[in-house]
């Protein structure tokens, strides 16, 4: 087994369909409007109008997933990708952390 953590807030980790590039941007399409920014009852504030929402989806989606190893490669479904989701406008470096265990 593998999992994978990120390190941030803004930022998360998931697993869903990598095949058709209109997944990921419905993706999107679909947060932005469920967590839209400049609501007036954020109170949180200080780092721009896209940190208290992209805090909140970060919370939604998660930061770590777990992916099982079968003869050394993920042992993932046909269309399953790992999305790395950048909540932020403008993100920054992000870091993943990696941990391997079993035989």
């Amino acid at each position: 087994m593998m999992q994978l953590f990120i390190k941030h807030t803004s930022a998360s980790l998931t697993i869903n369909e990598n095949a058709d590039p209109t997944v990921r941007q419905d993706f999107e399409s679909y947060f932005n409007h469920a967590v839209p920014e400049n609501e007036p009852y954020y109170r949180h504030l200080d780092e721009g109008s896209d940190d208290m929402p992209a805090h909140l989806k970060s919370s939604l989606l998660g930061c770590s997933v777990s992916l099982p190893i079968t003869d050394g490669r993920f042992n993932l479904g046909t269309w399953q990708g790992i999305y790395l989701c950048e909540h932020r406008n403008h993100g920054g470096v992000r870091k993943v952390v990696a941990t391997i265990w079993g035989e």
